[in-house]
């Protein structure tokens, strides 16, 4: 491909996978970068190939080992036709050019077109003990069960909401892992409330239905309508011990619970990775359904920035299958913006087939929204020594000094002020818990209060004499001293 017409795609997973497939299938030869050392992402994720563990694809995967079989032979077979690069970070975006990392030296990738296909990340709320050893996410504890085969721990509970919570908790006792409990922090009435939009997709709504009854007749106690009100244990070796919550039952009240535990998994459902898409200077708007600011797209994923597309999780949590099609979709209005014809032949569809398809997983989308919300208020309860932001050692009685003073009402003045989202995680463990914070102190709605703006480098890269080149900085020139 000349560099007149260079196309680049971040994110091996289902949607940039569907993407590089398409733009093959039609003569185009894409540049992949992919943050891990193997394709698939992290719904499809591989065991590293010199693992000192062998498991099956239907282990790994449980009912989706096929798409996920699918998906990985695909891949293989694109190799020869474009420009693979795992292990390789992209961690800031300009016009026409990415900066990547690999192998601890930084790679500018310069591009016409670019596709981002970033995925998504835990959504994470804090809860009074969050930082002490062996509490991890939903997303991280899966990461430990299909690329390291172990377990976060002997005892676990696995906290908060979503259908990844069940999910977590249905492949963990699968590979022998003791779950002694699941804590859901939605109601049960919602989750029937959302059942006739959940039905849109039946046989997707039918495995939720499994993995719950599969759990329950193997004794995993499942208890709904919780609050999570302490993790208990100490900083060290012994990490948590405990978990603590009130649970709401009927014709009883109110009661408060302790859990014996040594390791906790805990997240809130999914939040898109956006920050590339930020940086690249894409308007953005509120989504009220994800509760969060994406970036503004049409039907085909064309972003307000003319050769920019975004795709999958990282445009708006819709789950894997709807990422192939988006990453489908995306392709298809490259090629059409190039002025290329669309492929034709097995697994190729339309624009407007892929569209349709995508609009019923919206719905049944909107369904898994309304059963399983995040905890609503949840920032009146947590306590003034708190840790909000564990990067920069922030508590949440600093951000509420800051705030009824009258310093700030609007997010990145919270963090200028108290360096909130300023550590390695740039804000994406704390954000959350920061935004929800900040509208609860001011009785404000979400989007009133400001979106988090992303600051490269967009995750942690080292700064080591392996970035150097001919005793030059590897660093953009206008970051240089003088």
């Amino acid at each position: 491909m000349s560099d007149a017409r260079r196309v680049v795609i971040v994110g091996a997973g289902p949607a940039g996978v569907r993407a590089a497939e398409t733009l093959v299938a039609a003569g185009v030869k894409p540049v992949v970068l992919d943050e891990n050392a193997r394709w698939g992402g992290q719904i499809y994720r591989q065991p590293p190939l010199q693992g000192n563990f062998r498991r099956s694809k239907k282990a790994l995967y449980g009912f989706e080992a096929h798409k996920a079989e699918a998906l990985h032979t695909t891949m293989a077979a694109l190799l020869p036709h474009l420009d693979y690069r795992p292990d390789t970070l992209a961690w800031a975006c300009e016009p026409g050019r990415l900066d990547t990392l690999h192998a601890g030296r930084e790679i500018s990738v310069p591009f016409s077109h670019l596709i981002i296909a970033s995925g998504a990340t835990d959504r994470v709320l804090p809860v009074p003990g969050w930082t002490l050893p062996g509490v991890y996410t939903l997303g991280a504890a899966q990461v430990a069960l299909k690329a390291q085969g172990c377990a976060i721990g002997q005892r676990v509970v696995l906290a908060g909401t979503g259908p990844l919570l069940y999910l977590v908790a249905y492949q963990y006792v699968k590979a022998g892992a003791q779950v002694m409990a699941v804590l859901d922090t939605s109601p049960l009435s919602r989750q029937i409330a959302a059942a006739p939009k959940l039905a849109r997709l039946p046989s997707t709504f039918a495995k939720g239905l499994y993995y719950v009854g599969w759990l329950t007749l193997r004794g995993v106690r499942i208890e709904r309508d919780v609050m999570l009100t302490g993790i208990h244990g100490e900083q060290g070796e012994q990490g948590v011990s405990a978990i603590e919550w009130r649970a709401n039952r009927a014709g009883s009240g109110t009661r408060t619970e302790t859990l014996a535990c040594d390791a906790l998994g805990i997240g809130f459902g999914l939040k898109p990775e956006t920050q590339l898409a930020d940086l690249a200077g894409c308007r953005f708007r509120f989504d009220a359904q994800n509760r969060c600011w994406l970036p503004e797209l049409d039907a085909a994923g064309r972003s307000s920035v003319r050769g920019i597309y975004l795709a999958g999780d990282g445009a708006g949590i819709a789950g894997a299958d709807a990422a192939e099609l988006a990453g489908r979709r995306a392709a298809l209005a490259l090629l059409d913006d190039l002025g290329i014809a669309h492929p034709r032949g097995p697994g190729m569809r339309d624009a407007a087939t892929l569209e349709r398809s995508l609009q019923r997983i919206g719905v049944f989308r909107a369904g898994l929204e309304t059963a399983f919300a995040p905890p609503a208020h949840c920032a009146s309860q947590w306590p003034d020594g708190m840790t909000v932001c564990r990067c920069e050692e922030v508590d949440a009685g600093t951000l509420r000094r800051c705030i009824r003073a009258g310093e700030a009402n609007e997010i990145n003045r919270l963090k200028a002020l108290t360096r909130v989202g300023m550590g390695r995680c740039q804000g994406r463990m704390c954000g959350e818990a920061a935004l929800t914070l900040l509208a609860d102190e001011t009785g404000r709605p979400l989007e009133a209060v400001g979106r988090l703006r992303s600051q490269p480098p967009v995750k942690p890269i080292p700064l080591s004499p392996a970035l150097y080149a001919d005793g030059v900085a590897a660093i953009p020139e206008e970051a240089r001293d003088e």
